[in-house]
């Protein structure tokens, strides 16, 4: 649903910022006054790479009074095939200068904080605090906790996008003022433990043009929450898969509920508590797999990429929560690297009257308990599932 603009707009803007964003303020629904709630606006930007170049550059051009922008990195020329920042002639600089350099020439009246150093729990709430909205694209699980948790602790809304190899998800956390709305933060998506050992860049690869295009997305939503006006992303994840030319949604509802009122005896037609989800340990999967069971590995391609149980298929938990009927053998028994993850595709598939079961710890419980298979399948090369 649509929520209230996050800032009070300037009073005026000057001729020619004006006219530089005349093209906004025919926007319907946007307008003058929009233009002027963005020259009011503060943004902070994690991470000056593959997600913060384009960030960067189209909030710029937006007209965003200040950005302050965090990053302790320089620029190699590796670099240059996603981060489009940056220049030949950038090499061995910080990145953050080439944030400087860029929101200059696109839009003078653009102020930029450069801060070229990490950001971490020991200091992200000191840095974020002033911020009306925060963008995150770092590229590491450490620090997008960091980053989370400092904004959960401000009330400060989240855009978090990610992008490895061909696939990206974007969404918005928030522990937001209204009572009302509901309070979506990283660990509904990502439970803490769950994500496994994230590959680098440098290790996996990454599609450039897909690092553009989720940061159009992200500076996106961040103009919808700082001006009010369409429905942000909030409670929803948009799933990207380039290679397929296929965007989807994941509804993404807080894991930590108020707790229910308890009525004094409850009605004789309530229905039954859902039967838990069922471990089963390496064994019995694999009993269950000689058996007929599919073995579904919802862990991300980076992960499944350096190996799955033989026998397994394939396909990412966003992508199942976003197609659940691309699975539709009878038993399953769905592995990932902790098992959270696998908790979650499980309850979804029961839902659909799959007999499905988990195995037990996942795949971090059982590194020397079978080979891995170097060639994962995909669950479009499963002829039964």
């Amino acid at each position: 649903m649509p929520l209230p603009p996050l800032v009070a707009p300037v009073d005026a803007l000057d001729p020619a910022e004006a006219s530089r964003t005349a093209r906004h303020a025919v926007l319907a629904g946007f307008g003058e006054i929009g233009q002027r709630r963005l020259a009011a606006a503060h943004v902070a930007v994690i991470g000056a790479g593959g997600l913060g170049s384009p960030v960067i550059l189209a909030l710029a051009a937006a007209g965003i009074g200040r950005l302050t922008v965090i990053d302790d990195d320089v620029v190699e020329i590796s670099n240059l095939q996603r981060q489009v920042l940056h220049r030949h002639r950038d090499a061995g600089r910080p990145k953050t200068a080439s944030a400087i350099r860029a929101a200059a020439d696109l839009s003078p009246g653009t102020r930029v904080d450069a801060v070229t150093e990490r950001i971490a729990p020991a200091n992200a709430a000191a840095l974020l605090a002033d911020a009306d909205v925060v963008i995150d694209g770092s590229d590491t699980f450490a620090t997008r906790r960091a980053v989370a948790d400092a904004c959960e602790s401000l009330g400060i809304p989240l855009v978090w996008g990610v992008v490895q190899e061909f696939h990206a998800q974007v969404t918005i956390f928030w522990t937001p003022p209204d009572a009302a709305l509901p309070a979506v933060r990283l660990a509904d998506l990502y439970p803490e433990g769950t994500e496994g050992e994230v590959p680098t860049c440098a290790a996996v690869g990454v599609l450039g043009s897909l690092c553009i295009q989720v940061g159009g997305v992200l500076a996106t939503e961040t103009v919808k929450l700082l001006t009010g006006i369409g429905e942000p992303l909030l409670g929803r994840v948009l799933v990207v898969d380039a290679l397929r030319g296929r965007t989807s949604e994941v509804p993404l509802r807080p894991s930590r509920m108020p707790a229910p009122v308890v009525s004094p005896a409850p009605p004789p037609t309530a229905a039954p508590a859902p039967t838990p989800v069922p471990d089963v340990d390496l064994e019995a999967a694999l009993s269950a797999s000689r058996a007929g069971a599919l073995l579904l590995d919802v862990r991300e391609p980076a992960e499944t990429a350096t190996g799955t149980i033989p026998g397994s298929v394939t396909i990412s938990l966003a992508d199942l929560l976003a197609e659940p009927a691309r699975v539709t053998a009878s038993s399953v028994v769905v592995i990932c690297h902790a098992g959270g993850r696998a908790h979650r595709a499980a309850e979804v598939l029961r839902s659909r009257g799959v007999d499905a079961a988990v195995l037990a710890g996942g795949l971090s419980t059982w590194p020397n308990a079978t080979d891995l298979s170097p060639e994962p399948s995909t669950i479009a090369e499963e002829p039964s599932a």
